[in-house]
């Protein structure tokens, strides 16, 4: 028996907007308690749509 993936099983997937919702609680909730930042400010910065990017490599920089 083929099995489907979760994306196609599971109801709270299927609606694009539902899942990013729930994407951007989840993964803003796992960076507040990492980093001791507000969940509210994490989720704010990633559900802005077009936002720059938070850091840059420096020229030079051995990383």
């Amino acid at each position: 028996m083929k099995s489907k993936p979760l994306i196609e099983t599971n109801p709270h997937l299927k609606v694009p907007a539902k899942y990013r919702k729930a994407l951007i609680a989840n993964v803003a909730s796992s960076t507040a308690v990492e980093t001791g930042a507000s969940v509210e400010s994490i989720a704010r910065i990633l559900a802005e749509k077009n936002k720059p990017a938070l850091s840059k490599k420096a020229k030079g920089s051995a990383r």
